[in-house]
């Protein structure tokens, strides 16, 4: 495993939960209002998601494990190795289904919902680096 690749991306990840948590409005309605702010949290969101994924990937790949289908299936794997537990799996799967809409029909992302993960999903994103870095610790010689 390259620690140094994994470092950069968790900072990459805590760079953009830093900018969702500090650009989040205070209501729903600023956000639906403000398509810049709309711009600003759903790329970051997508950002982190996908940071996720290519850090579960480098991971898998170290265990010399064969390469995911999916997106959501790099959390599965990682949590049926122990990686990460079950409830951080499926809530990083639920927001890969995010991503992919956000990535894919834009036009029909749910602003209240994104408002809703810049609020209370936060903390999905710094657990899985906290896992990360845990496990990766007890990896080294």
């Amino acid at each position: 495993m390259d620690r140094n690749v994994i470092n950069r991306k968790l900072n990459s990840l805590a760079r953009c939960v830093q900018r969702i948590e500090t650009k989040r409005p205070q209501t729903p309605e600023q956000l639906v209002s403000d398509i810049d702010l709309q711009d600003i949290l759903s790329l970051n969101i997508e950002r982190a998601v996908q940071l996720c994924v290519d850090i579960g990937a480098h991971l898998l790949a170290d265990l010399e494990l064969p390469p995911p289908e999916t997106m959501s299936e790099v959390f599965q794997r990682l949590a049926e190795h122990d990686i990460i537990p079950n409830a951080g799996a499926e809530a990083l799967r639920k927001a890969v289904g995010f991503r992919n809409l956000s990535v894919h029909a834009y036009d029909r992302v749910d602003w209240e919902r994104v408002f809703d993960i810049t609020h209370h999903r936060m903390d999905d994103f710094r657990n899985f680096a906290t896992q990360v870095i845990r496990w990766a610790d007890t990896q080294q010689p």
